[in-house]
């Protein structure tokens, strides 16, 4: 007999309060210099974060704007963790989509 009350184990290492759900969201990173912009796909959010995929190439500030145009909004971001072409970030407030984004 399996115990639901039980958590699920999280094998990534990273401590989490919030499960995320999976999700497959379009975003940019607004980095604030020059009005530098940097592709990312959410792979899972909560209210509180998300897990980004960018390109391994791709520098990532220790805090952004990143905006998710399904969404509408900006999520001001500070980077968590950093693994490989994955960065956790955590959600510090909203803002509502930057002026100088087109998408």
């Amino acid at each position: 007999m399996t115990n639901s009350t039980q958590p699920v184990e999280d094998t990534s290492g990273e401590p989490r309060r919030e499960h995320r759900q999976r999700v497959l969201k379009g975003g940019t990173i607004i980095t604030g210099i020059q009005n530098s912009e940097v592709s990312c796909t959410l792979r899972n959010q909560n209210a509180g974060g998300a897990e980004l995929k960018v390109a391994p190439e791709s520098r990532v500030p220790d805090r952004f704007l990143l905006y998710v145009p399904v969404d509408g909004v900006a999520y001001r971001a500070e980077v968590r963790w950093r693994r490989n072409d994955r960065v956790g970030v955590k959600f510090a407030g909203t803002e509502p989509k930057p002026k100088l984004h087109y998408g």
